[in-house]
Order: C-alpha cells, then sequence, then structure tokens
C-alpha cells in the first residue's frame, strides 16, 4: 500500500520532471530603469544555438504601462551570428488596436505585448547575438517597462 506521504512524493517528482521538459531554450529580460527606453539603450541577448537540426520559436515580450501613449512601437533587431554576419531588420510591434483596446494582455496598469516568430532553423552552430533599438523619433520612450526575449524548441511550447 502507497502511504500519504510516497504518493505526495510521487506527484511532486513527476511535476518537477514534466515542468523541466517544457523549459525554454533561453529567456531573458532587460528592465529599463525609470521605464524609460532612450535612443542610446539597445538591450542585447546572445543565444548559444549548438542543435541546428530543431526549429525555434523565438518571442519577443515587451511590458508598458497604461499611460503608454502611442497604439504601437517601432524597432529594429540587429543579428550577429556566429561567424560574424550581421543583418538589421524592422519590425512594428502593435501596443494598441485601432479601437484603443489593448493588443497585448492587461494586468492592472501593465500591459504584456508579445511577437513570435515561429519555425525558424539557425543555420549554423554557436552564439547568436539579437540587439534591440527603439526606432521612433523621439529619443526617449516613456511606459516601457521591460522586454523579454524566450527562444524554445518547436513542439516543446508551454
Amino acid at each position: 500500500m502507497v502511504t500519504k506521504n510516497k504518493l505526495l512524493g510521487i506527484i511532486f517528482a513527476l511535476g518537477v520532471l514534466t515542468g523541466c521538459e517544457n523549459a525554454p531554450t533561453f529567456e531573458k529580460s532587460y528592465v529599463f530603469d525609470k521605464s524609460e527606453w532612450a535612443q542610446n539603450v539597445k538591450p542585447s541577448f546572445t543565444i548559444d544555438i549548438q542543435d541546428i537540426s530543431k526549429e525555434y520559436n523565438f518571442i519577443l515580450t515587451i511590458r508598458t504601462t497604461t499611460e503608454y501613449k502611442f497604439s504601437n512601437l517601432w524597432m529594429y533587431m540587429s543579428t550577429t551570428t556566429p561567424k560574424g554576419d550581421k543583418a538589421r531588420e524592422p519590425f512594428e510591434l502593435i501596443i494598441a488596436n485601432q479601437d484603443g483596446s489593448w493588443a497585448g494582455t492587461k494586468t492592472g496598469t501593465v500591459v504584456e505585448t508579445s511577437l513570435q516568430f515561429k519555425k525558424r532553423k539557425m543555420p549554423e552552430k554557436g552564439k547568436y547575438t539579437f540587439v534591440l533599438e527603439q526606432g521612433i523619433t523621439q529619443s526617449k520612450i516613456d511606459e516601457i517597462l521591460d522586454v523579454t526575449l524566450l527562444v524554445e524548441e518547436v513542439g516543446k511550447e508551454n
């Protein structure tokens, strides 16, 4: 007969094993000082990819306050490959819909908006560096709390 303590131990162990299975390959956040993203601040994320046979999802999440003044946020992402090749591409993150509602998830005074780049294979093994720049004409953007880059293997998504 299984005792209550053994049963709880088995459930805990299964929970730990299941939780580890869904862990992202990479997750890092950059918190903006005074909730301001100045043009000279360029959050950087370095990821070591060793398995190039797998596909990866890249998810970029920005958290703003409900006082954010704009409906979108233009950014540039610069990528440096392990061999040193560089690319820079612009993209737009929609923060609010045309009707004024939040495009992301609002909790209290925080709005979390994500942009997904799905199923990308990396061409070579090694360290990739991704650098973000805000792409607006103002010297700083107010009410930006943080930015997170999450990379997960396709098929391991939560």
